[in-house]
C-alpha cells in the first residue's frame, strides 16, 4: 500500500481539492479489499446501512448505486481494512489536521447501466460542518468514462457553502445553487483498479452513468477531524444516540466514529 504523503501531494490537493494516488494497492492488497468488501456488500443484502432498517428500492437514487453504509461495523475484515491508521494519517496529513476520525465507510457499486451520479458535495449530508472533511475513493475494478469515473471541478472547495443539491435527475442542478462554478471546466479521473482518491468535503464532484454491462465496484470512507462538532442533522447516526446529543456537543464517540490516526492522542484498534 502507497501510504507516504508528499509535500507537492498536500500542495496540489489544498489547490484542486482532490489527489489520485495510482496504484495505491499491490495485486495482494486489492484482492483482499476486494474479497472483503463483496463479502460484506453480500452479507447486507438490501440492508443500506448497519444498525438500521433501511433498505434499497426502485427509486432513481438507489439505480445510481449499491450503497452499503458502515460495512466496518458488522464485518470484521471491512473493519480491520477501515480501522487502518496509515489511512488516518494520510487524510489528516492531507487535511491539515492532527486527528481524523471515522464518519462513515460506504461501498458504492454502479451495476450494469446505472444512472449517473449528479454534480453534489459531501459534507452538507453529515452531522458536522467542516472545511477540512475528507474522503478517500477506492477502485476495486478498472474505472472508465464508460462505467462510471468521477468528476471533479478543481477549487470548488474553496468558495462552497452549505448549501447543496441532492443526487437525483437533474445532474445541474448544484449550479443553480452556485451559478459562478456553471462554466468551469470539470475533470475526469479514470482509475485503475487498485488506485484511489482523496478528495474534500466541500468539493463538487459526480460521476458517469455505467454505460456497460459490468459492474463498477468502489469502497469510500469519509472522514472527520478529530474533536468536530454535532450541527443537528442525524445522517447516518443512530436514533438512540442522537437523542443524547445537542448542538455543539463534541462527536467523540469511538463506538460509533473511531479515532483513527492522531499525532498526541491513541488511536482505537482494529
Amino acid at each position: 500500500m502507497k501510504t507516504e504523503i508528499s509535500t507537492q501531494q498536500i500542495k496540489l490537493y489544498g489547490e484542486q481539492g482532490f489527489v489520485v494516488i495510482d496504484d495505491f494497492l499491490d495485486a495482494d492488497e486489492l484482492s483482499h479489499w476486494r474479497r472483503n468488501v463483496d463479502e460484506a456488500v453480500n452479507a447486507r443484502q438490501d440492508r443500506k446501512i448497519a444498525n438500521r432498517d433501511d433498505r434499497s428500492g426502485d427509486s432513481y437514487y438507489d439505480k445510481v448505486f449499491t450503497q452499503r453504509l458502515n460495512l466496518w461495523m458488522d464485518h470484521d475484515g471491512v473493519r480491520g481494512l477501515m480501522l487502518d491508521d496509515r489511512l488516518g494519517r494520510m487524510a489528516a496529513e492531507l487535511a491539515g489536521v492532527d486527528g481524523i476520525r471515522i464518519w462513515h465507510d460506504q461501498a458504492l457499486i454502479k451495476e450494469p447501466w446505472a444512472n449517473p451520479t449528479g454534480w453534489h458535495i459531501d459534507n452538507p449530508y453529515w452531522s458536522f460542518s467542516s472545511r477540512q472533511a475528507i474522503s478517500i475513493w477506492v477502485a476495486l475494478d478498472d474505472v472508465t468514462r464508460d462505467n462510471g469515473c468521477l468528476y471533479f471541478i478543481p477549487g470548488t472547495h474553496k468558495s462552497a457553502t452549505w448549501e447543496n443539491a441532492g443526487i437525483d435527475q437533474n445532474m445541474g442542478g448544484l449550479f443553480q445553487l452556485y451559478p459562478q462554478w456553471a462554466t468551469l471546466d470539470a475533470v475526469a479521473r479514470p482509475m485503475r483498479a487498485g488506485s484511489c482518491s482523496f478528495h474534500n468535503g466541500l468539493l463538487a464532484h459526480g460521476a458517469g452513468a455505467n454505460m456497460t454491462p459490468g459492474r463498477r465496484r468502489a469502497m469510500t470512507c469519509a472522514y472527520m477531524p478529530d474533536g468536530e462538532i454535532f450541527n443537528g442533522q442525524a445522517n447516518v447516526l443512530p436514533p438512540e444516540y442522537v437523542a443524547t446529543l445537542s448542538e455543539g456537543d463534541v462527536l467523540d464517540n469511538d463506538e460509533q466514529n473511531p479515532l483513527l490516526y492522531h499525532k498526541s492522542k491513541p488511536a482505537v484498534s482494529p
